[in-house]
C-alpha cells in the first residue's frame, strides 16, 4: 500500500499555494525531477522542480 503526500506549487494565476491536480512526475534537460499538474481551482498548468514524495 502506497501513500503519496498532495504536491503542492504555486498558481501564478491564483497567486496562491496549491495542491497539484493530476500530478505526474518528469525530467528536465538537465535531469532534474519536476512535477507538472493543474491548479484545482482554476485549471491553469502549474510546475514544480524536485520529486513528488
Amino acid at each position: 500500500m502506497t501513500i503519496f503526500r498532495m504536491v503542492t506549487a504555486y498558481c501564478v494565476k491564483c497567486r496562491e499555494k496549491r495542491d497539484i491536480k493530476d500530478p505526474k512526475e518528469t525530467k528536465l534537460k538537465n535531469g532534474r525531477p519536476a512535477v507538472k499538474g493543474t491548479c484545482p481551482e482554476c485549471g491553469t498548468n502549474v510546475f514544480r522542480i524536485g520529486k513528488m514524495e
